[in-house]
């Protein structure tokens, strides 16, 4: 890496990636920014479903292709297929994240979670015991204050189940909602200009966030700006002041991802704002560090 400082040991922290990359176009983002960032090292990259058939697998294949275009060698896994089933055969990624969890490290755990709870809620069912060894944080949910939803999330409305059991768990879960993890915004011409010329891993990451940008799955965004929203979990991590919080008792989700009015009994912290200028320049300050733009 090539960074003209250090991280002091002692800062260091250990991190385990759950992600839906295949489900969009965002995540790639996230993956890319954590790897490229000193203080965390990555253990494990744990492809996680989006509640459609073989979509783990499309998670597991798109991780591949971003860490091919990095040129680097990492930890990728398989998770569980589908949502939460106790029936189910263990997957190796959960697996890996009890192992991780119960590893003597001194460096602390996080588990960053870009999409549903599926993989969490399993090791957490396999193995109680996990859940103080490790913080998670969540892209996830609605705000707490948000009266009438305008839309069913997606990731906590791709297992339900799950994110009532991680909720309900006692683990230590810093919450980033849709209203705050939406406000991490850029243009697509900023990604042409600041990404696309960064090498193969630039290269890529744009294009596949034009390609998916260019396709009927992107009915719902507004046509030349994307919201990096898995970005905030990395940026939390890193410096967990870089954004507004407050602690509260979280409630249980409903089918439709409102929130009932029956507590859970644990209590959660939960982003209301995630600075955008730290998010966005720390992303493209270290790929331009790691791949430098090639100038035509």
């Amino acid at each position: 890496m090539r960074y003209a400082y250090t991280v002091p040991e002692d800062k260091k922290i250990r991190v385990i990636i759950d992600s839906d990359t295949a489900c969009e176009a965002d995540d790639p983002f996230a993956i890319a920014q954590a790897l490229m960032s000193p203080k965390l090292a990555v253990r494990a990259i744990v492809a996680e479903h989006f509640a459609s058939e073989g979509s783990m697998q499309k998670s597991y294949d798109a991780i591949v292709r971003l860490v091919d275009a990095m040129h680097r060698e990492e930890n990728i896994l398989h998770g569980e297929p589908w949502p939460l089933d106790a029936a189910a055969p263990t997957s190796e990624g959960v697996r890996f994240i009890v192992e991780e969890a119960l590893r003597d490290d001194p460096r602390p755990l996080f588990v960053l979670c870009l999409g549903a709870l599926t993989n969490l809620a399993r090791a957490i069912r396999e193995a109680p015991e996990i859940l103080e060894r490790m913080t998670v944080v969540s892209i996830g949910g609605h705000g707490y204050d948000v009266s009438t939803i305008p839309f069913r999330e997606f990731n906590f409305g791709n297992d339900v189940d799950a994110a009532n059991a991680v909720l309900c768990s006692g683990a230590t879960l810093w919450q980033v909602p849709a209203s705050a993890y939406g406000a991490i915004r850029t243009g697509l011409a900023e990604l042409q200009l600041k990404v696309a010329p960064c090498g193969d891993a630039g290269r890529y990451l744009f294009e596949q966030m034009a390609s998916y940008n260019a396709s009927p799955s992107a009915f719902w965004t507004p046509g030349e700006s994307w919201s990096l929203g898995d970005s905030p979990a990395v940026a939390v991590t890193l410096d967990p002041s870089c954004g507004r919080w407050h602690e509260q008792r979280a409630r249980f989700v409903n089918a439709d991802t409102t929130y009932s009015t029956e507590e859970t009994g644990r209590t959660v912290r939960v982003y209301e704002h995630v600075d955008p200028r730290y998010v966005l320049e720390d992303f493209f300050s270290k790929l331009a560090l790691n791949y430098p733009p090639e100038r035509g």
